[in-house]
């Protein structure tokens, strides 16, 4: 007889938070790669220079497409511009949000601060929500029941992930979240992780936020026209689809509930333009190892630490013909996940696989 399997719980106050807590996942001690502490504490040198070029750089072509995108509105030749400066505001902002969040892209704390804040509300993430639980997703990455960052639970939502494409699953989500916040109040998993003196700002800037779009939309409507919208608003979600690319690569058809990165985080080789799109997080199990190496590091870290890693991935193509058949097979078997194999000069494994996704339980 086949063995029944229970479904796991993602949320992060049901049966399975009790039972990372249980089995020591929870706040636990990961596995990280030996490098000497001179060379660590040189790769973790912030600097000003490389984001302020980048984002110079990023805010230079945002203006550049959306100029065109202006001069050739009412003809098919915007949707060109448009496409590119969709791209540069709803993918690119995910990248900059990130770095600056961890408070890495540059040395000067306002610089990533003001940064954060920006991107926030490009690519709908409200920023301190976000914070904490980006806080959560790297001190559990993965472990069911703790982490609210897993984007391919199992079995996993095939029609949900193409329509995050378009941001149009976690888009309204976070829309409808903005106002549950400006009313003053939080989901409960969002009061698990976010500090009760926190809250006040969740609440202010969610107010903010919508007020921005508000006025987006009475110009939208002044004017007849939907082009204010093209700027703001809705390239959050027509510019997402790459976003998606880039972030199912991360961590998706890999082991759940296991304290080893190696394991749960994929390292993909990128060419030059998408590295800077999505600033070098493709050397992804290289970011969570050590989350304090800046962007511009992590290539270098990536040489240091690489002859106890699992072979990077020589393209995007070559992740998602793993990626697709394992989303594929976990529908029908949610136990199944892809091992990745270390090489022979690696540190062994030595936590279980996935000690809590067993059939049965």
């Amino acid at each position: 007889m086949p063995v029944e399997i229970t479904p796991r719980d993602y949320s992060l106050v049901g049966r399975d938070t009790k039972l990372a807590e249980e089995h020591g996942l929870a706040n636990a001690e990961w596995y990280a790669c030996a490098i000497s502490r001179p060379r660590l504490k040189q790769l973790m040198q912030r600097r000003d220079g490389p984001a302020i070029r980048d984002t110079l750089i990023w805010f230079a072509l945002l203006i550049g497409t959306g100029t065109l995108g202006y001069l050739t509105w009412h003809t098919w030749w915007a949707v060109l511009p448009f496409a590119a400066y969709g791209v540069l505001y709803g993918t690119s902002s995910d990248s900059r949000w990130h770095e600056s969040l961890h408070r890495t892209a540059f040395k000067t704390t306002w610089m990533n601060d003001a940064l954060y804040e920006v991107a926030s509300f490009m690519i709908l993430r409200e920023s301190v929500p976000w914070r904490w639980s980006h806080t959560r997703h790297h001190t559990d990455t993965i472990i069911v029941g703790r982490d609210p960052e897993i984007a391919a639970p199992r079995p996993p939502d095939l029609v949900g992930m193409a329509l995050a494409a378009f941001a149009l699953k976690g888009g309204p989500k976070e829309i409808y979240k903005m106002g549950l916040h400006s009313l003053g109040r939080l989901t409960p998993a969002e009061a698990t992780y976010i500090p009760d003196e926190e809250r006040h700002k969740v609440y202010r800037n969610a107010r903010i936020y919508l007020l921005i779009y508000l006025a987006v939309i009475a110009a939208a409507v002044g004017a007849r026209s939907f082009l204010p919208l093209m700027y703001i608003g809705l390239p959050s979600f027509y510019g997402a689809w790459l976003g998606l690319v880039f972030g199912l690569t991360q961590h998706a058809g890999l082991a759940e509930d296991v304290l080893d990165h190696r394991l749960n985080c994929r390292t993909v080789r990128m060419n030059f333009v998408c590295r800077y799109l999505y600033w070098n997080m493709n050397y992804h199990v290289e970011h969570h190892m050590f989350p304090m190496v800046p962007y511009h590091a992590l290539a270098a870290l990536h040489q240091e630490i690489k002859d106890d890693m699992p072979t990077p991935y020589g393209s995007i193509l070559e992740a998602y013909r793993e990626i697709i058949p394992a989303l594929l097979r976990q529908r029908k078997d949610p136990t199944y996940f892809v091992k990745r194999q270390l090489p022979r000069t690696a540190t062994p494994v030595t936590a279980p696989l996935d000690v809590l996704a067993q059939p049965g339980r």
